[in-house]
């Protein structure tokens, strides 16, 4: 066959070539000068020289031709034997290509899966792997080291809503719109490909199964203020819970609110009540501020009134009781000698009520004239002196010393002789 193919490509390039049926070219040629390989090539003879070649290269020698060139069906034996060895060369080399066509090689932070007949066989690390070649073996690359991004309640862009995944319901009834963002990586790539189908899809599934959960058991204004960092930490933890049941091969690694808020509908009316509710907050807390300012400030009063009081009825107590025990004490003595204790009880009395008083009144026994001291004025005056004495002087400081008048000096030395003179009557009554 393939030497019929041979004779039919050299026929028609025969049939090609505008000399051919012109066989004395080549003796016209040795005539005029020219070489006869300068005409076109012999494909018989570039054939046999290529078997050959390939003879040699695998060590077989080439045997002489019995028949020549021409010769009968013992001439086409080399030829074939060149031909099935360009046909096995040719195998070899394609078994070398289908081969090579099972190398592989996975990035760092990537993990190989190779499959064998579509089953999982095995996992390869990073670097230069190899399998075995289609269709025995087949393989996938799986990056576990990227951090991958679902979206629940939008797309893209917090603008691109998606109502139906952020709509969602409290505890107190009412409608609240949540968009928030998980991120993740994959732990386990074999169970990431042949546990689920669409992995992402389940992802979001699963998010947005957790958070109506947490959602539904908390009440709206918890949600909305103080409780976003428990809302997406609950989230997160029950997400995991749920995508480690079902086998996924993924972790949450955080869950991030991007918009959590009243619906657009009611976001007028929702603001009119959140401004109510802040103005009565602050009621109360200037109410509570002005309780905690006057309630403390009333105690304290009250519990001074009340240690006055009992201080002042510990002083009455204490006095009466003092004044009992010293009369008790006067009343022994004056059974002891009467005279003298009234006459002392008198001068007692006098003294106290003269240590209080400005005005001093003098009786005398040498006549009806009663003599007034207005000590008040006399100091007052006294001290006005002094002080335009110590004005004037310059140099000079002035004595200290202010006299009386000298009917004062002498009223004052006879209340003593008349006083000296009672006090020796006293004593001989006494006697």
């Amino acid at each position: 066959m393939l030497v019929s193919l041979k004779k039919k490509i050299g026929l028609k390039l025969s049939l090609n070539d505008p000399r051919w049926g012109n066989r004395k070219d080549d003796a016209n040629k040795a005539q005029e000068g020219k070489k006869p390989g300068e005409g076109p090539p012999d494909l018989d003879q570039l054939w046999r020289d290529f078997t050959n070649r390939l003879n040699t290269f695998f060590g077989q020698k080439n045997r002489p031709d019995g028949g020549g060139n021409n010769g009968g069906g013992g001439g086409m034996l080399p030829d074939m034997k060149g031909a099935g060895i360009t046909v096995g060369v040719a195998a070899s080399v394609a078994a070398l290509i289908w081969l090579a066509s099972g190398a592989f090689i996975v990035q760092e932070g990537q993990t190989g899966v190779v499959l064998t007949f579509g089953k999982y066989s095995h996992s390869t690390p990073a670097g230069f792997n190899w399998r075995w070649p289609y269709p025995f073996q087949s393989d996938e690359t799986v990056n576990v080291s990227q951090v991958r991004t679902v979206e629940v309640g939008y797309r893209k862009s917090v603008r691109d809503k998606q109502a139906k995944e952020s709509l969602m319901l409290t505890d107190d009834e009412n409608i609240i719109d949540i968009q928030f963002a998980v991120q993740y990586k994959l732990k386990d790539p074999v169970a990431w490909l042949f546990n689920n189908r669409e992995q992402e899809e389940t992802l979001r599934q699963v998010a947005e199964t957790s958070i109506r959960e947490i959602v539904g058991r908390s009440k709206m204004d918890f949600v909305l203020y103080e409780g976003r960092e428990k809302v997406a930490f609950d989230t997160q933890q029950l997400m995991q819970h749920i995508l480690d049941r079902y086998a996924v091969g993924a972790v949450v690694t955080n869950v991030t609110m991007q918009a959590v808020q009243p619906p657009e509908q009611v976001q007028t009316a929702f603001d009119d009540a959140v401004k109510a509710g802040q103005d009565r907050e602050r009621q109360k807390n200037e109410g509570q501020a002005y309780a905690n300012q006057v309630v403390p400030v009333a105690r304290g009063n009250a519990f001074r009134l009340l240690q006055e009081a009992e201080a002042y009825r510990s002083m009455v107590t204490q006095n009466a009781i003092g004044n009992a025990s010293r009369f008790q004490q006067v009343l022994a003595e004056y059974q002891k000698a009467p005279g003298v204790t009234r006459d002392r009880m008198y001068l007692e009395t006098m003294q106290q009520i003269f240590s209080s008083a400005s005005k001093v009144m003098v009786d005398a026994k040498s006549g009806s004239n009663l003599l007034y001291l207005p000590l008040d004025k006399l100091i007052a005056q006294s001290a006005a002196q002094d002080a335009s004495a110590a004005a004037a002087k310059a140099a000079a400081t002035p004595q200290a010393s202010t006299a009386l008048p000298p009917e004062l000096i002498q009223t004052v030395e006879g209340s003593r002789r008349d006083s000296r003179s009672r006090e020796s009557s006293r004593d001989r009554e006494s006697r």
